[in-house]
């Protein structure tokens, strides 16, 4: 008996000692009631009415899956992601410090494709068309307006805009003044005729314009007129490039010529992953494609060496390298100086899948803890007194064997937190109710187990006999009421949200931990407690 009770203390002790490293070192953490965080409410983003009910249904069933596993990776706990409706999503995120990261991370459709780069010669010959589009639509006044007044800046001075070389006669190897074509009165030929070629200037590599910082967004309102669009050939696509480049003291974006249909999709994407060059210090995404995609990508890359290969996400080039070699099925996409925890976040929607259709914040706001602080010390007050009530009560009617009883409890307490810490649980309003409730069952597992030990002693049996009988005919009992609600507790767990899920997994994880310190704390403290005296001797109890 000796030797058994040495294993079952030694034990307990490591139990609790495990419990109390997870506490200290992982600490509770609460939930969206008792900390507050962020509400955001989402809907497809559908400008123009296109899309039917049905269509918004299954894009919104689509993204919750989706926007649930790129919180999943994010960190969040306990997230609250749920449908309001049929075309509506609802995300609550407890205690997220970076609220426009979190936000931006939902938000991104995260639509990856690979598109050839061509021949700015391409688009050349239907830059006067779009100049005529734009102006069938938008007045001189209108036009000017925007800024395009003036002639584009050149980006170096070896280099010529592109309305210079498209619309002067003269020798296009020597630099003619910009306005040379509005000051011998050619009004066809001068910028504010000419409102998205004077925007252009000759790109820095093939296949791309440069485009002055300050007029990308007046040439992205020009390019999102349906009259722009229909004046561009069909088969190619202008995007810009996400980052800006120097060139000189003036900085510009390269906006790449594309064939507008890509030659591959990130439906064949299977991990990426947040790197940093060591040789140029730049952060960049490392990808990995499928078996058939990376057959497709070695395939179309070796047919066209030497050219230009642009990876597009979300309409935007994030980088086009030059095809140099054959590639597999990895590839990377480079982000320059951009921090490394924004390429954490490409990679993390991309891991996750691109969204279906667009989405769009309706609603958003910052939530404070629902509870507030006084109610937060009040429900502790009240706990407090609730536990020292019962704390009274196990001693007054139990005497010693309660005292027994309540340091088994304190066991119990510490293994249940420790527990949550260890799992990564959160701890909120119905999870404490858990919790309490919990307690209640493991004072009654005590209970039970006390009653039995008294019916045997009135019937004669000696102290030893009857605590051993105690604990073993209260055991199915004890069983039954934990199993039954154990068996409840998953059910919650399985197909409840939020709240409901934090109460089972709390109520759950206490079931667990109030049978063991019943059953083999409390028997143990008995044993100490009845090896010291004789088998004759009374108990208090």
């Amino acid at each position: 008996m000796l030797s058994s009770l040495r294993g079952r203390i030694v034990l307990i002790l490591a139990v609790l000692a495990v419990s109390i490293w997870q506490i200290y070192s992982k600490g509770i953490k609460q939930g969206l009631d008792l900390q507050g965080g962020m509400h955001l409410a989402l809907e497809v983003d559908d400008p123009e009415g296109t899309l039917t009910s049905e269509a918004k249904a299954d894009a919104i069933d689509r993204a919750e899956r989706i926007i649930r596993t790129r919180i999943d990776e994010l960190g969040v706990v306990e997230p609250i992601i749920q449908k309001a409706g049929s075309e509506r999503l609802i995300v609550e995120l407890a205690g997220v410090d970076d609220q426009d990261r979190a936000k931006n991370i939902l938000n991104q459709a995260a639509f990856l494709q690979f598109n050839l780069v061509l021949p700015v010669t391409e688009v050349g010959t239907a830059l006067p068309r779009v100049d005529r589009a734009v102006l069938s639509v938008m007045t001189p006044e209108e036009i000017r307006a925007l800024g395009v007044d003036t002639t584009a800046a050149l980006p170096g001075a070896n280099q010529r805009s592109v309305e210079d070389l498209l619309f002067s006669g003269g020798d296009t190897t020597t630099a003619a003044p910009a306005d040379s074509a509005a000051a011998a009165g050619d009004t066809v030929t001068a910028p504010s005729r000419r409102p998205f070629t004077a925007l252009l200037n000759a790109g820095d590599i093939e296949g791309a314009y440069l485009v002055a910082s300050e007029d990308v967004p007046t040439l992205k309102r020009f390019l999102e007129l349906p009259e722009v669009q229909r004046a561009l050939p069909r088969d190619v696509a202008l995007l810009f490039e996400s980052m800006p480049v120097g060139v000189g003291a003036r900085t510009y974006q390269r906006l790449y010529v594309l064939d507008r249909d890509p030659f591959m999709t990130g439906e064949d994407l299977e991990d990426a992953i947040a790197n940093r060059d060591p040789q140029f210090n730049q952060s960049m995404v490392q990808f990995e494609l499928s078996r058939t995609g990376g057959r497709r990508f070695s395939q179309f890359t070796g047919q066209n060496i030497g050219r230009f290969l642009a990876i597009v996400l979300d309409n935007e080039v994030m980088s086009a390298p030059v095809i140099r070699d054959r590639i597999g099925n990895r590839g990377q996409i480079e982000l320059g100086a951009a921090p490394l925890e924004q390429a954490r976040d490409l990679a993390l929607v991309l891991r996750a899948g691109a969204l279906p259709a667009p989405l769009t914040v309706v609603e958003e706001r910052t939530v404070g803890p629902s509870l507030g602080q006084d109610s937060v010390r009040q429900g502790t007050i009240a706990g407090i007194i609730g536990i020292l009530g019962v704390i009274a009560i196990m001693i007054a009617f139990y005497k010693f064997s309660g005292v027994l009883a309540v340091l088994a409890l304190g066991c119990y307490v510490i293994i249940m937190l420790g527990a949550l810490a260890g799992l990564g649980a959160t701890l909120t309003l119905p999870g404490i109710a858990g919790f309490i409730l919990s307690i209640g069952m493991a004072v009654d597992s005590n209970v039970l187990i006390f009653e039995r030990i008294r019916e045997e002693l009135d019937a004669g049996r000696a102290t030893r006999t009857a605590v051993e009988e105690g604990f073993t005919m209260a055991l199915s009992a004890i069983i039954d009421s934990n199993l039954s609600t154990l068996i409840a507790g998953l059910v919650l767990f399985q197909f409840g949200t939020g709240p409901v899920r934090g109460f089972a997994v709390t109520l759950s994880i206490g079931i667990v931990a109030s049978f063991f310190s019943a059953i083999y704390v409390t028997r143990t403290l008995f044993m100490i407690y009845v090896s010291r005296r004789k088998a004759s001797d009374p108990i208090s109890i």
